[in-house]
């Protein structure tokens, strides 16, 4: 997945990750006030089925809309592209900059091991 979501297309798919299938209308009554007008919804739906984020299925006079990409692979191909961007493909960095920067301590590692060597048994 090369594809990036803006703030606003990741505000709508988070919508849709907790409420698919849904309808343009649908989608915007979860949406905070002041609600956007349905035209900039629309253009930014159509966005997301153009990245191929949503597929679109045509129900009476309308489309209803319905997740492509799980939310989780979406989450782990993000942090893939940060890992190589940033970190220089070492997931090892990353986890040093949190140890570093007491943003993870000793149990949390522990429990990553933990979780690592279960997965491996």
């Amino acid at each position: 997945m090369k594809q990036k979501l803006t703030a606003k297309e990741e505000e709508l798919m988070n919508i849709f990750w907790a409420h698919e299938p849904l309808f343009i209308r649908d989608l915007i009554s979860f949406l905070p006030e002041p609600k956007p007008h349905y035209n900039t919804v629309a253009t930014l739906v159509k966005f997301l089925e153009e990245k191929g984020f949503v597929e679109r299925e045509p129900l009476a006079n309308s489309y209803r809309y319905k997740v492509k990409i799980d939310k989780r692979k979406y989450h782990g191909d993000t942090v893939s592209d940060v890992v190589a961007r940033y970190y220089d493909n070492s997931y090892l960095s990353l986890v040093s900059q949190f140890v570093e920067e007491d943003k993870m301590d000793l149990q949390d590692l522990k429990n990553l091991i933990a979780q690592i060597e279960k997965k491996k048994s």
